[in-house]
């Protein structure tokens, strides 16, 4: 099977492409309705977008041709969307307002306004947190931004504002996060150079972005779900065709063959700096174990689904150094733990993360869960549900759309042969 487009990337070259020079033809584009998002974003702001399937053209408006509007930019359901675009909106000439729906205006947002804000970016913000933002485009300046935290869309939203900045803007994190904003920034021409954990953009006041055709590889995010499902059982096997496999993404097929997954890689090839290949899996008794530290970062997406395999697993799953999760679009630590034990797992909350009693501890029967509109929590127990003794009920199941509107068909699809 061939997973949908990349989210992170998809995003990324949207915003991009609506700040280039040039028209963009963006091949693969992602279905998910977040990232669909952030192309009405850019529309409204000026770009010129027209959807066709999975194509995607952008006519950009250069980095100075963004327009103001009265209405505020909805950013839906997607913190990539507000986050990084907070920072674009940072060096406009205009004040503009983004807010997205219940579950996003609920996410902090003073992680990407306090570097914003030592830039020179006037942003007001709900209890100086929430979101809906109004932002007031100005003159902003580079500094140098030591990140108290792991966080991509962070270290995106100030490398973005960069480009706006006068002098260099430079971001240092404090372990590797997805580097899909450097890479991108490169194949549009911006003047980024890396060393190391500091990415620095150069702005001498002659920046230009160029539009590209654009490949966007296939999300290995989406792809875990079915790695998950195929590993589950003994003699299944699963090639996954055009995935994006960026060493900064990978850290999740080391995890599962750390478990015992079965996982091979194959055709690797290479697009616009991302590497693409295809996934081979086999079915496998997974062993479990603890994901912790510097891993969580790397893995952050795939955790819910790491979780809802622990039952299923001989040393069940423990997950700590992961507090992030408690504000993804749901308290996803939470989600996991009440669904887990609705199925009858044992489950033990913590702050931080949780632990997973494995096979040992009894198999799981089907329930009805509720994913609290969470998309991977959706996603997540409709594949561990494959495996349930007694059929499974998932409330406001088309939530997974936000990132993957055909994630039921295609389960359904590999489920069947």
């Amino acid at each position: 099977m061939v997973p949908p487009g990349d989210k992170s990337i998809s995003h990324r070259y949207a915003m991009l492409a609506g700040i280039a020079e040039g028209t963009s033809e963006l091949s693969n584009f992602a279905l998910a309705a977040d990232c669909h998002s952030t192309l009405g974003c850019m529309k409204a702001l000026g770009a010129e977008v027209k959807v066709d399937k999975t194509s995607v053209r952008v006519t950009g408006r250069g980095l100075r041709g963004l327009k103001g509007r009265w209405r505020a930019l909805d950013a839906g359901n997607s913190g990539t969307t507000i986050r990084l675009l907070s920072g674009i909106l940072a060096g406009q000439s205009f004040t503009s307002k983004i807010a997205g729906d219940e579950s996003l205006n609920k996410r902090p947002m003073k992680r990407i306004l306090t570097p914003l804000r030592e830039m020179g970016a006037q942003i007001l913000a709900r209890d100086d947190n929430f979101a809906p933002l109004e932002i007031r485009g100005g003159k902003l300046s580079g500094i140098h931004y030591e990140m108290p935290m792991a966080s991509a869309q962070v270290k995106s939203a100030v490398l973005l504002a960069g480009l706006f900045a006068e002098g260099d803007t430079s971001v240092t994190e404090p372990a590797p996060t997805r580097d899909h904003t450097e890479l991108a920034l490169e194949e549009f021409g911006a003047p980024i150079e890396l060393h190391g954990r500091t990415a620095r953009i150069h702005n001498n006041g002659g920046i230009k972005l160029n539009g590209r055709k654009a490949e966007v590889p296939g999300d290995l995010s989406s792809a875990v779900f079915f790695i998950a499902a195929a590993s589950l059982f003994p003699d299944s096997t699963l090639h996954l065709q055009g995935v994006g496999l960026n060493p900064t993404r990978t850290t999740i097929l080391d995890v599962f063959t750390r478990m015992g997954a079965s996982i091979q890689m194959l055709s690797l090839r290479s697009a616009q700096g991302e590497v693409i290949g295809d996934i081979a899996v086999k079915g496998a008794q997974l062993k479990g174990g603890v994901i912790e530290g510097a891993e969580i970062p790397l893995v952050i997406d795939e955790l819910p689904m790491l979780a809802a395999l622990g039952p299923f697993t001989e040393e069940g799953i423990e997950i700590r150094d992961a507090s992030e999760l408690r504000v993804k679009e749901s308290d996803r630590i939470a989600a996991l733990a009440e669904n887990l034990r609705r199925m009858g797992a044992t489950v033990e909350e913590r702050p931080d993360g949780l632990s997973v009693r494995g096979r040992s501890a009894g198999t799981l029967r089907g329930a009805e869960i509720e994913p609290h509109g969470d998309h991977r929590i959706a996603m997540a127990f409709a594949v561990a549900a494959l495996a349930a003794e007694t059929p499974t009920t998932i409330r406001d199941a088309e939530c997974a759309a936000v990132s993957y509107p055909t994630f039921y068909d295609d389960l359904t699809r590999v489920a069947e042969r």
